[in-house]
């Protein structure tokens, strides 16, 4: 409680400001069916999605304070809640919903309806919205300044600065276009590729990193600690395990190798294909684990919350407190809970009975509590929603077996369970950063709440058309569309369907995330390293080693220890631009490529450079990225007097 009677945002819970305009509301619907429909493709095309809270607080910021001359910061944070909850509601739906397209194709079962995937994404939207209400207090008030919430407090960064002017908002709009430029040469141009690996002869496992400035720019907001764990767990995964599986496997084939030996995968695709045919089960079973071992650590403060929001119910809830701390009623929470369990269950188009209705809402409330808090670690951009939805397909489908669900209706029944559960997890995770968001800048959280809500619809309303369209274009599966998660979620429904799934796989995951919680390692950040590639994990690293470098910095007095202060700051300002500017940009190529203009921009063919000279590049770019995170933050002038201590 200390804690949260010190802090005090932007705006003072006592000032009323514009924030729930229709200006707000309809640019934040604009922005969600955008961003949805542009991290759509991009998801199925690379596996990958990029969040959209900071690009749409950047929109929201250029065109309500600089075209319509608007001051009004909390407007432009409700235009970019709204925004935001297209790109969640489309990272989990084409991680799941396009299995049931590949089925289809198949001749299993017929292609699900638009009205089918609309409901899916509604209701998984609107639980992932009403589950985060009750945790607001516990995770984003009572852990503020435990929890960074890197993308949160970096898309406040981003609104402040506009708000601020100055050397802030040059700070961060530097770091937007260095961004988007490095984003465009690497994965526009393709001029150098967008990550390096290597490998020593005789050895199995590989190394390397990504260069994406966003990528490391969470490792810079996230600090040294939560980016070692995360490096720590790809060490393990890519040089001690993968190293393991080759050398004791040569000759074995083991699922889902589709009849190929370990020494085959790894003479075709290297220990990326290790990584994709084993090491991602057992990152499953780390998640699933950590996500176990987190919810025991949380409950009592769960209870602890649950138990203050029930008793306010009766004193008229959230409405008698401060515009700071006001939720939705907890009544209106959890009766609409209720009813989209009911709407599970009794809507037809849902291919769902009560026992999966009780499933998801179980499921549901336990991922979302995860999600929440693992955002706050290491972003959304890095959350694992589809390790969250493999973990609820594992234990969805072996119940639906043991019922007696299988064939087509057992198959679609669990693809509409992780469906709804993966966008829970993905929505969550979205209305953590974005109250968090709300919480350093002073809105009212019930306004956000609502604008999630408006933002989860009008994204809904949009992904089953978009689907559609894509699977028209190019179809799922193909070379054009991979859908590399939802090819994933299709083959562990059919594995445990017929008992072929690798269990000792999964439970090595699991017992690895023991383990490491015996020792003391905090276990989300080490499964997720686990689970992603290490080349990802290194990039994250590196923008962490540099924040040490400037937290070690020694500062003897007041001035120099304000310099350092200001340094650290600015690193959080340019690093927040860098986020934005690559975000804007990949949903940019993101749309060039569904008109085909993305061929055109390729360069790499006519270039024809050797790896060896294509890696040099690469590093050479990536030591540029870095360069410029110096120059904005430790090689920046500063005027004398106008050092600030930055805003946590």
């Amino acid at each position: 409680m200390e804690k949260k009677t010190e802090f005090k945002p932007y705006v003072p819970a006592s000032k009323i400001t514009p924030e729930f305009t229709v200006t707000s509301i309809i640019m934040g619907i604009i922005l969600a069916v955008v961003f949805g429909a542009a991290n759509a493709y991009l998801g199925l095309r690379v596996g990958m999605t990029v969040s959209a809270s900071i690009p749409a607080a950047v929109i929201a910021m250029g065109v309500i304070r600089v075209i319509m001359r608007k001051n009004s910061i909390l407007e432009s944070n409700i235009v970019q809640t709204v925004g935001s909850a297209g790109e969640s509601v489309a990272a989990g739906a084409i991680f799941t919903i396009p299995a049931l397209f590949l089925w289809a194709a198949e001749g299993v079962m017929e292609k699900p309806s638009i009205l089918e995937i609309t409901l899916i994404a509604i209701i998984g939207g609107l639980l992932g919205v009403f589950f985060m209400v009750p945790l607001r207090n516990a995770l984003i008030v009572k852990e503020h300044g435990i929890l960074p919430y890197p993308e949160g407090t970096a898309c406040a960064e981003v609104l402040l600065a506009g708000e601020e002017g100055g050397s802030n908002a040059s700070t961060v709009f530097a770091g937007m276009g260095f961004a988007a430029f490095f984003k465009f040469i690497i994965d526009g141009l393709k001029a150098v590729p967008g990550e390096v690996s290597f490998r020593v002869k005789g050895f199995a496992g590989e190394i390397g990193t990504q260069i994406y400035p966003a990528v490391m720019s969470v490792g810079y907001i996230c600090g040294f600690r939560i980016s070692s764990y995360m490096f720590a767990g790809g060490v393990l995964s890519w040089l001690v395990i993968i190293p393991l599986i080759v050398m004791f496997g040569q000759d074995a084939v083991i699922y889902p190798a589709d009849g190929q030996t370990i020494g085959e995968i790894y003479a075709a695709s290297g220990a990326s294909g290790i990584w994709g045919s084993y090491i991602r089960y057992i990152g499953a079973g780390a998640l699933a684990a950590g996500g176990i071992i987190s919810l025991i650590k949380s409950l009592p403060l769960i209870v602890r919350t649950f138990r203050d929001a029930l008793k306010g119910m009766g004193k008229g809830g959230a409405v008698s407190q401060d515009r700071t701390s006001n939720d939705l009623n907890m009544k209106v929470v959890l009766g609409a809970i209720a009813v989209l369990t009911l709407a599970i269950w009794l809507i037809p188009a849902i291919p769902v009975n009560l026992l999966g209705a009780l499933i998801i809402v179980v499921f549901g409330f336990f991922f979302a509590t995860v999600s929440s808090r693992m955002v706050g670690l290491v972003g959304s951009s890095n959350n694992p929603v589809s390790g969250m939805a493999i973990a609820t397909l594992l234990i969805s489908t072996i119940i639906l077996k043991a019922t007696g669900m299988t064939g087509a209706a057992g198959m679609s029944a669990a693809i509409a369970i992780g469906s709804i559960i993966c966008i829970v997890a993905a929505i969550s995770g979205d209305t953590s950063q974005d109250l968090k968001t709300g919480y350093l800048l002073g809105s009212t959280p019930k306004k956000q709440q609502i604008g999630e809500v408006i933002g989860v619809l009008a994204s809904s309303l949009a992904i089953g058309g978009t689907l559609y369209l894509l699977d028209s274009a190019w179809g799922f599966g193909s070379e054009e569309l991979g859908a590399p998660q939802a090819t994933l979620m299709k083959m562990i429904i059919e594995g445990v369907m017929s008992a072929e799934l690798p269990w000792n796989l999964v439970f090595v995951g699991v017992f690895i995330a023991v383990l490491v919680e015996v020792i003391g390692i905090p276990v989300l950040p080490f499964a997720i390293g686990v689970y992603l590639p290490v080349q990802l994990n290194a990039c994250i690293l590196t923008g962490g080693i540099i924040r040490l470098v400037f937290d070690k910095m020694k500062a003897k007095g007041e001035a120099e220890e304000n310099k350092k202060k200001a340094i650290i700051n600015d690193g959080i300002l340019f690093c927040s631009g860098m986020i934005a500017g690559e975000g804007l940009v990949g949903i940019l190529l993101a749309l060039l490529a569904v008109f085909g203009v993305d061929k055109m921009i390729d360069i790499s063919g006519m270039l024809g450079l050797p790896e060896v000279v294509s890696n040099i590049g690469s590093v050479v770019l990536f030591g540029l990225i870095i360069l410029t995170l110096l120059k904005f933050s430790v090689w920046k002038k500063r005027d004398k007097g106008a050092v600030k201590n930055g805003k946590k």
